[in-house]
């Protein structure tokens, strides 16, 4: 089984490539939320719809949040998180070694999401810096345990070599 990660920027197009690769791989299908959103945004609650409405209606969804080791652990078939930021915002980087094992050793394949937050803008608070050094180790974690990475940017999708 193989085990994918793609990294993009906000709007990248990130999430459609990863859909696109999940809808080659093994059925079922389970598309895993780590990111629950506030019923009282409506931003957020419209890009929610519009990922949900690309996805096609036979893929089970998990909303799993804090949970997403567990969550994945328990799945059969391929999965597909997305993504990572949500995860470590929540987390920090204190599960990232059982969330690899976890990617590595199941039975399906994986699909994994997430922010590449280096090439941004210099966040301007602790916490932002943090968050952006915490989510590229993680980044790299991931990184080192899959059979493929890619990186989307502009909806364009660049294979990355290994180190």
């Amino acid at each position: 089984m193989t085990v994918s990660l793609i990294l993009g920027g906000a709007a990248s197009g990130k999430s459609a490539a990863a859909e696109r690769l999940a809808a080659r791989l093994a059925a079922p299908i389970t598309y895993v939320a780590t990111w629950v959103p506030d019923p009282d945004d409506a931003d957020m609650q419209a890009r929610v719809a519009v990922h949900r409405a690309r996805r096609p209606p036979g893929w089970e969804v998990r909303e799993c949040g804090a949970d997403l080791v567990a969550v994945t652990a328990a799945l059969t078939g391929t999965v597909l998180i997305d993504s990572l930021g949500p995860w470590v915002a929540t987390v920090g980087d204190g599960g990232v070694a059982e969330l690899c094992r976890v990617v590595r050793d199941r039975e399906g394949d994986t699909v994994v999401v997430s922010e590449e937050v280096g090439l941004a803008v210099h966040p301007s608070t602790e916490v932002g810096r943090r968050f952006r050094d915490t989510l590229g180790r993680v980044n790299q974690s991931v990184a080192a345990v899959a059979d493929q990475v890619w990186l989307v940017v502009a909806g364009r999708v660049l294979v990355l070599a290994e180190p």
